[in-house]
């Protein structure tokens, strides 16, 4: 514990965020640099609690209070050799993750938190930045041959722990490029893709094999991949998105919101030279008020939208943790994403029930205000009389979440079992009912957060690895059930 007194001494701080007039002309990160003397003081705040229960909020079980004392005492480099310790991408993490960490840090009883993710990221930035962070490739190779179907962070986790393991690994990757939906969903002004990029150059160097353009079960035969390979980890994630099969679903103006923001993604890349999905003067309405939501908020805002409403069926949360989420559980609170202070409209309580348009095109929403009730324990959403409005729109798109893995010629030619939630079905090794195939990630878990992929990944790794040595020494932080602190 570097300085006792730290939490009295210092307040919360975070980085400032670049000016809205500023940062809507480019796609940059938002925020501006954090002087690394800030850093320390935000680290000193962390209180080396007897019982550090910011480490179980954390799936990946990081070593919170560890790093927040190397820092408070200029330890850059170990910090950064005990923060990879237990997560292969802090980078990732650290811009990415929503920080159950910090809602289950224990001075955020009755203070605001320690800032764990900015530390967290100003720790992996500075490594990158000293050339800290090179190349870890096995010393001893196995022989073994192991595919990963799917290059998001569940994927690249496990294939960067098998490799270092000594076995060959190959990412299978359908898109053009690396890095799932990291790559082609979150928008570069939450993550600039350099970050993605020179990760996935040290996991070359390390000996992990990159294929793009591959559809596994089309483009390469399940029969060819069983038998190329003495292991299969599918790491697909869960991309079936969630519709709004209402009338009007048909018109030329409504879009997922995964048919919309991979377009931002290819512009930036240089693929492109407009987007063919364009919010520019136009009116604009986004269902669905989580990350997905705000990610095709700031994408609008970028790209010139007239106006934009942004739909929530549930009610505003609280601005104070609930009674019915005492700490160290997560909080339903009112949150303001960076997109979010860019502008726009939240509109909560509210549900769509027809799309308008005129010649096959969208012209605008007919909706109708919701009351949440509560019946025999089980929720519905009631309309409330009188309530009906139209919204004008050019453009909607549909962010409320993914049901599940996409089913299809993969996991049909494999034979994998499902659960009663239509995820690929695991044992608590990670196994499906296919010998030697393995699942993690969403396309186990269903829709979660960064943290858990990265965390399933490194688990399911160890267990691969397991099976095909006899035993492992690869770090195993969860088990396939285990839950977060909800």
């Amino acid at each position: 514990m570097g300085d006792p007194r730290g939490f009295l001494k210092h307040d919360r701080l975070l980085p400032e965020r670049r000016s809205v007039p500023v940062r809507l002309r480019d796609w940059k990160e938002v925020y501006e640099p954090f002087p690394a003397n800030d850093l320390q003081k935000q680290a000193s705040r962390c209180m080396d609690c007897g019982i550090p229960f910011c480490n179980d909020g954390c799936p990946l079980g990081n070593l919170i209070p560890d790093w927040n004392d190397l820092i408070y005492r200029e330890h850059w480099q170990e910090a950064s050799e005990r923060l990879h310790a237990t997560n292969n991408f802090p980078e990732f993490t650290g811009r990415l993750c929503p920080a159950p960490c910090e809602t289950a840090c224990v001075l955020g009883i009755n203070e605001p938190p320690v800032t764990i993710k900015q530390v967290e990221v100003g720790i992996v930035d500075r490594a990158w930045a000293e050339g800290w962070i090179q190349p870890l490739p096995p010393q001893e190779r196995t022989g073994r041959q192991v595919a990963v179907i799917g290059s998001g962070p569940a994927g690249l986790a496990a294939a960067q722990q098998l490799t270092r393991a000594g076995h060959d690994v190959v990412v299978f990757e359908r898109a053009d490029r690396i890095g799932g939906l990291l790559r082609y969903g979150i928008p570069e002004f939450k993550m600039e893709k350099r970050h993605l990029d020179r990760r996935l150059a040290q996991m070359e160097a390390e000996g992990t094999g990159l294929r793009t353009n591959v559809e596994v079960g089309t483009d390469l035969s399940v029969e060819d991949l069983r038998s190329d390979y003495d292991a299969v980890v599918l790491a697909c994630g869960a991309t079936q998105w969630r519709d709004l099969p209402i009338p009007g679903r048909q018109l030329d103006g409504v879009y997922q919101a995964m048919e919309y923001l991979p377009w931002g993604n290819r512009l930036q890349a240089g693929d492109i030279d407009r987007s063919p999905i364009d919010a520019a003067g136009k009116d604009v309405i986004i269902i669905g008020g989580g990350d997905t939501g705000a990610d095709c908020l700031g994408t609008a805002h970028r790209q010139g939208a007239a106006s934009i409403h942004q739909f929530e069926i549930m009610p505003r949360p609280s601005d104070d943790r609930p009674d019915a989420n005492p700490w160290p559980t997560w909080p339903m609170l009112y949150r303001v994403s960076s997109a979010h202070e860019e502008g726009g409209e939240r509109v909560f309580a509210v549900n769509t029930e027809e799309f308008l348009g005129e010649g096959g095109r969208l012209t605008g929403l007919r909706t109708h205000r919701v009351e949440q009730v509560f019946t025999d324990g089980r929720m519905s959403f009631e309309p409330i009389e009188d309530s009906n409005e139209v919204f004008p729109a050019d453009l909607v798109f549909l962010a409320m979440g993914f049901t599940g893995p996409e089913q299809g010629p993969l996991t049909e030619g494999l034979g994998v079992d499902l659960d009663a939630r239509g995820n690929v079905a695991r044992d608590a090794a990670y196994a499906t009912n296919v010998e030697g195939v393995y699942v993690c990630g969403d396309m186990g878990r269903g829709q979660s957060l960064i943290v858990w992929a990265i965390a399933e990944g490194r688990s399911c790794a160890a267990e691969v690895d397991r099976h095909l040595t006899g035993a492992t020494r690869l770090p195993s932080p969860i088990a396939p059930t285990a839950a977060p602190l909800r």
